[in-house]
């Protein structure tokens, strides 16, 4: 069977969530027999044909000119490729920059997309860009043959709007055991010593909400915002916490090892979505032991249920960073329970065999019609 995956910039991961996703995928399906194309940005720091047996096919990608009007074109860019590729799945990682061209996917192979979060309930989009995403979230649904949802919530979600049946299949992650203490080194920091967040410097991920409660309860341990901070609202962030030197924006980190050794030695965990389904970063803190805080929202409770502390709002935060110490005992339940969810639902092996046999399946329904 032929899969390709369209919808990222490509693997391996330099860059989030759907990457991550894709790159996993990728590696899973051919080790299971599978034949698997990536589209990658043209740009993509890796160049090469082929990546541990899958194969890669570059397209020019004008995003970096054209912002996201560029993103528009590298989808179309892929949908005109891959009619040439003669695939019997092609898996679409979202639908936000490609639903428009969904009329040019080849109708000889099965479209099964995977449906993201509700794009456009992102506080950044104006009223228009928000209409517009809703628009393209139902040419999504339209020009889809089937639906993946990676949270019940969005499940529910597809099936009272447009009265559309969708396979559950969440995101993945894998349990993180080789912890090096050494990785702190790096950032001047030592074990349970500091506080810190991972997510993109967007306003829906609460991260000003979190920051107000860390300027608020005042604590001398550093507090890490690890994210893309070199834009309008990262500089927005710099400026108005800039009285905080406890507050430090470190950056965007990609490497996993990195990530995974930061969230494993934090004192508390500070997950802000407040957009989408399941989210990548959420079930990777959970897979590194992390005390997680999380907004208090239907997404973070379906995954965390009551093996998390919640928060609403800034004094929230302030109060837990004042009161709450990673070791004391009270905490190490949600923590093995935590860990028991990734082995037992998130697994990455779990999701990849989920995705083998939801495209063996549809492949079996479509030969039992032919």
């Amino acid at each position: 069977m032929k899969i390709a995956i369209l919808g990222t910039r490509g693997i391996p991961n330099h860059y989030g969530g759907f990457e991550q996703c894709a790159e996993y995928l990728a590696l899973g399906l051919v080790k299971r027999g599978f034949e698997v194309v990536v589209y990658n940005s043209h740009n993509h720091p890796y160049q090469e044909k082929q990546w541990n047996d899958v194969q890669i096919v570059h397209c020019y990608d004008p995003e970096h000119k054209l912002g996201t009007a560029g993103q528009f074109i590298y989808d179309l860019n892929c949908i005109l490729d891959v009619r040439k590729q003669n695939c019997d799945i092609i898996l679409q990682l979202g639908y936000t920059s490609s639903s428009i061209w969904g009329w040019l996917m080849p109708k000889k192979s099965i479209v099964t997309t995977n449906m993201d979060g509700l794009e456009w309930k992102r506080t950044k989009y104006s009223e228009k860009v928000k209409k517009f995403l809703r628009y393209a979230e139902s040419l999504g649904v339209k020009y889809s043959n089937y639906l993946i949802s990676d949270s019940i919530g969005i499940q529910n979600y597809l099936k009272e709007t447009y009265k559309a049946d969708s396979t559950y299949i969440a995101y993945g992650a894998t349990l993180f055991e080789k912890n090096n203490p050494e990785v702190l080194f790096d950032y001047n920091l030592q074990p349970q010593s500091y506080d810190m967040l991972i997510a993109r410097l967007e306003p829906e991920n609460s991260i000003e909400i979190i920051l107000d409660g860390v300027a608020k309860a005042n604590l001398s341990r550093s507090f890490l915002v690890v994210g893309n901070h070199e834009t309008e609202y990262g500089n927005y962030l710099k400026n108005k916490f800039s009285v905080s030197p406890q507050i430090k924006f470190i950056g965007g980190i990609y490497n996993i090892q990195v990530l995974n050794n930061l969230r494993y030695y934090s004192n508390i965990y500070f997950h802000g979505h407040t957009v989408g389904g399941t989210n990548p970063s959420l079930l990777e803190a959970m897979a590194s032991n992390s005390l997680i805080c999380a907004n208090d929202n239907d997404f973070n409770r379906y995954i965390l249920g009551e093996d998390a502390i919640y928060f609403k709002n800034g004094d929230d935060v302030a109060n837990h960073l004042l009161n709450v110490i990673y070791e004391e005992n009270q905490y190490q339940v949600m923590l093995t329970e935590n860990k028991r969810k990734i082995a037992d639902e998130f697994e990455w092996e779990l999701i990849v065999d989920q995705y083998a046999n939801h495209f063996r399946n549809i492949l079996k329904v479509k030969k039992s019609k032919a």
